[in-house]
């Protein structure tokens, strides 16, 4: 009888044991896959929805989520100054998402590997905002901006300032600023 206890003992320890192994393998799988997520598919995990980004000037801008490209996301901004908002993603310091997790948001929602909006780069929008010559307010590091527009360089943008209400026409263009990429921490159009 003795023997059966043992053998009962030791199986009931290995099971145990295969079974915290199991855990430890599980857990070290979900930080891997933790560890790739990038700021992107964050966002992407969010798109249609209300968040709260946070600029590294610590600007905040409530943004519904409508499209994610290469390097930046775009939506719905609410609030005071309500209009459609770019962001690029290397002006964001943080995101809030409310005070409970939003379901799925640290599963990325699954998107094609060819999908076109995972390939477009800000130049793109910008070149599109350019085309279309929309007037827009610019948030760079240092001041608020606005203008038109003018040309879109491979890392800057021409931007033709002139009041707002008036259209882009000659006489009303103050100055031309050349605002590098990495300057542009938000636009409203």
């Amino acid at each position: 009888m003795r023997w059966d206890d043992l053998f009962a003992d030791l199986e009931s320890q290995l099971e145990q044991e295969l079974g915290a192994e199991e855990l430890d393998v599980a857990a070290e799988e979900e930080r891997l896959r933790l560890g790739r997520l990038t700021l992107r598919d964050r966002i992407v995990a969010f798109s249609g929805q209300q968040i709260v980004v946070e600029l590294v000037e610590g600007t905040r801008v409530e943004l519904r989520v409508e499209a994610i490209g290469r390097d930046w996301v775009s939506g719905a901004a609410t609030g005071a100054r309500a209009a459609s908002c770019l962001v690029p993603l290397d002006a964001i310091a943080g995101l809030l998402a409310g005070a409970t997790p939003v379901a799925g948001a640290l599963e990325p929602t699954p998107e094609r590997p060819d999908a076109l909006s995972r390939r477009l780069g800000l130049s793109f929008v910008l070149r599109d905002l350019c085309r279309r010559r929309c007037p827009v307010d610019v948030t760079t590091a240092s001041r608020a901006l606005h203008g038109t527009i003018d040309r879109v360089g491979r890392d800057h943008v021409d931007l033709a300032e002139h009041d707002p209400g008036e259209p882009r026409r000659p006489g009303a263009v103050r100055a031309v600023r050349i605002l590098p990429f990495a300057g542009i921490r938000m636009l409203r159009f």
